[in-house]
């Protein structure tokens, strides 16, 4: 969804009359460079970006450590595994064409289908000849006498290129736990993150650790496989029904005749999926009318529960209402009331990532399923033979299930060897605090671009046209750099502070601060809490960039290319 860069009245200038040449030595307009663009990830995001940037006519090249394209659909292949957003929308919207010519099974898709259809989009597009696959970047470092970034591989090459694109997926970095004795297990040890293809639990005693959407999908049908399965909980979680179906052709025909419609309407909304609105204010409303309405919701199901009002993030009231409601429809698919109230999250309602199960909850009704919470005792050590708890108890198993998060947001850039200007290294500029401007781009890191990065509206929106815009707006800025003979473009540092402050400002008029969560970085040791993500609406959020384009870039800093 490109935003249109309308150009200044004179080149070399930014609106407010700023001069754009650099301090030091800009790039020579003969500058050796082996690529215009490195594109880092072959998921959604980066298969985009490189359609778009040759449509511009750049050269590119893509680096992805998996051996295809995919991204998280590429490596999360657990049992079970599965979009939370719905299938029509969560898809690329650029080319009609393709919206016409794809046709979408059910209403969440599964993995597999998610990782055919990126296949199919690679096919489509001739995409994978721009890629260079089981291949890791390991650095990107800025050099400063020629403008350029150096970009070094796993497999020895180094690139030399304009612009770098971290497309690199929020969620892509796994966290393992720091359990003591894990590496004396005398089972098997599996990674929802990377799940292997010949996996068989038939008759196997298995343990999940971590109750997060990898869980709640996998274990139903773990459940079904396994001997025994003990799910390993610390954190309860709000899970809301999927209530998946297939589509009938009826209605995808419907879907596709009015793709242009549904895409502008979901594009202004704040969470860039459509959805009805309630007509009433739930604080004032009559108790049956409000009931009403969020049964509706609940029939609506998945990760939509959370626009069942308009501010039930920012209103700790509505926030305990719409919560409520929530738990007892929970405790209703429990029949053990012990089990139940284990089950019940304390923390506010979608304060941690809202969940979207299909049979979750009905698991523990099982004799085969048992609920271990680590509240009640903790894990001492794992043993060759299972796990063994802080009160001395002992869990007897065949298989170990790592179903732990991931380093969200900031964890896969982390762990680059980035450097910017004057060597800056990305892990001292984020020692405190994942500052960037827009979730976009960084201070000192010149013609750099991240795509839902920390700061952006990413997790809290559709992330497929989310990572469309940002590649959009990336495409657009060296368009306009090359017609003005710019050379480079970076955040100032005003600029970087003031966006990470509005960031935290809006964070915390919500309930996100007031529970531990990989939107908060407590979920890995050492890692500063503070809000990842922009929590006010993708509306407001790409308002930011086009004022931007429209403005002439004043929160940039624009250099000119030297003689």
């Amino acid at each position: 969804m490109s935003i249109p860069n309308p150009g200044r009245a004179e080149a070399g200038l930014a609106a407010d009359g700023r001069t754009v040449a650099d301090v030091g030595a800009g790039v020579g307009a003969d500058a050796a460079v082996d690529t215009d663009v490195v594109v880092i990830g072959a998921g959604f995001a980066g298969l985009y970006g490189v359609h778009r940037f040759r449509q511009d006519g750049l050269s590119v090249r893509g680096f992805e450590r998996g051996s295809g394209v995919g991204g998280t659909w590429f490596w999360n292949r657990y049992p079970g595994a599965r979009c939370d957003i719905e299938s029509i929308y969560y898809s690329y919207s650029f080319s009609d064409e393709l919206q016409q010519d794809w046709t979408w099974t059910h209403r969440y898709a599964t993995q597999p289908e998610l990782l055919a259809y990126l296949n199919h989009v690679a096919d489509r597009f001739d995409l994978r000849r721009s890629f260079s696959f089981d291949t890791s970047v390991t650095s990107a470092v800025f050099d400063d006498d020629t403008q350029t970034w150096v970009v070094g591989t796993d497999r020895g090459e180094t690139v030399r290129c304009r612009f770098v694109v971290m497309a690199t997926g929020p969620l892509s970095t796994p966290v393992d736990p720091q359990i003591p004795g894990l590496a004396e297990f005398g089972g098997q040890v599996l990674r929802t993150s990377d799940w292997p293809a010949d996996v068989d639990l038939a008759g196997k005693r298995v343990a999940i650790v971590g109750t997060g959407s990898s869980c709640i999908q996998s274990a139903p049908i773990i459940a079904d496989q396994a001997e025994h399965l003990y799910v390993v909980q610390r954190t309860p979680q709000f899970s809301i029904p999927a209530w998946n179906r297939a589509y009938d052709e009826d209605e995808i025909a419907r879907i596709k005749a009015g793709y242009p419609r549904m895409r502008e309407d979901a594009w202004a909304t704040v969470g860039g999926i459509l959805y009805e609105q309630p007509d009433h204010d739930p604080l004032t409303a009559d108790p049956q009318q409000r009931e009403a309405w969020l049964e509706r919701t609940w029939a609506r199901g998945g990760y939509l529960m959370i626009a069942s009002y308009p501010n039930v993030v920012f209103d700790e009231e509505v926030n305990a209402l719409v919560g409520e409601f929530v738990k007892t429809k929970l405790r209703a698919r429990i029949r053990d009331e012990d089990v139940a109230g284990r089950l019940m999250p304390t923390y506010p309602f979608a304060a941690k990532r809202l969940c979207v199960d299909t049979d979750y909850f009905e698991i523990y009704n099982r004799d085969d399923v048992t609920l271990v919470d680590l509240r009640e005792s903790g894990i001492d050590h794992v043993e060759a033979a299972g796990i063994v708890r802080d009160d001395g108890s002992r869990i007897d198993l065949d298989v170990i299930v790592l179903a732990t998060g991931f380093h969200a947001l900031t964890g896969a850039i982390l762990a680059m060897d980035l450097r910017g200007r004057g060597g800056v290294r990305i892990q001292d500029k984020w020692s405190g605090s994942a500052s960037n401007y827009l979730g976009f781009a960084l201070a000192g890191f010149p013609n750099l671009f991240m795509v839902n990065g920390p700061g952006s509206v990413g997790v809290l929106y559709n992330m497929i046209p989310a990572a469309e815009q940002h590649i959009d707006f990336a495409a657009d800025t060296i368009a306009y750099l090359d017609a003005h003979g710019l050379a480079s473009v970076e955040p100032t540092e005003d600029a970087e502070k003031s966006w990470s402050a509005h960031v935290n400002e809006v964070a915390e008029q919500s309930v996100y601060p007031k529970a531990n969560t990989w939107y908060m970085g407590d979920n890995v040791l050492g890692k500063p809490r503070e809000f990842l993500a922009y929590a006010g609406g993708g509306p407001a959020y790409f308002r930011h960039f086009a004022q931007e384009a429209a403005d002439g870039y004043p929160g940039f800093v624009l250099r000119e290319r030297s003689s």
